[in-house]
């Protein structure tokens, strides 16, 4: 192998080890203040996810690539001695992307079935990526009083697909999508 070809190669090794050290970092992003309310009908669901925002997710959104965080919900029913009864199954999914143009951020959130947010904002379309307040989780009719019940909860960050194949090309854009760990409450309503 000639010194040349050793020296692509060592490039090539430390260029992925970059790339893989960035995608390492983003395993940080963790759920927090996690909160459950009710109204006089329904029971609502706060959080916030912390450490989404890495460097190079900025960066290609500032450029204009969509990114798209998913959020899981699940209520269950805990009972002893058998399974837990699912009583609820949410998937919230908010969207952001980028006008280079209009240098505005529009952000889309499924569960508010609502126009979608415009700003001029950066830190506050990260605000609004990142949070969840008064998601309808279940009716409290559909609830027994004293029962145990468990909420869980975990959230993920995925690219949009980008067009004309270029998600082969620029295979290391996948490399920031990232997966927090369920989180779970226990609450006797």
């Amino acid at each position: 192998m000639s010194l040349s070809n050793k020296l692509k190669a060592c490039a090539i090794i430390i260029l992925l080890f970059y790339f893989f050290n960035e995608s390492v970092s983003a395993l940080e992003a963790k759920l927090t203040n996690i909160r459950i309310n009710n109204t006089r009908d329904n029971l609502l669901l706060y959080l916030t996810i912390e450490g989404a925002f890495q460097d190079k997710i900025e960066k290609a959104i500032s450029a204009g690539v969509p990114a798209t965080f998913t959020y899981y919900i699940e209520l269950y029913k805990i009972r002893d001695l058998w399974i837990d009864k699912k009583v609820s199954d949410i998937k919230a999914i908010h969207t952001i992307r980028y006008d280079t143009l209009k240098k505005e951020f529009y952000i889309n959130r499924s569960w508010e079935n609502a126009a979608p947010i415009v700003t001029k904002s950066f830190l506050d379309s990260k605000s609004l990526m990142c949070q969840i307040s008064s998601l309808e989780l279940v009716e409290l009719s559909k609830l027994k009083k004293g029962n145990q019940y468990q909420i869980r909860a975990k959230a993920e960050l995925s690219k949009v697909t980008l067009p004309l194949y270029l998600h082969y090309v620029l295979f290391f854009v996948s490399m920031w999508d990232f997966e927090t760990d369920w989180h779970s409450i226990d609450f006797i309503y």
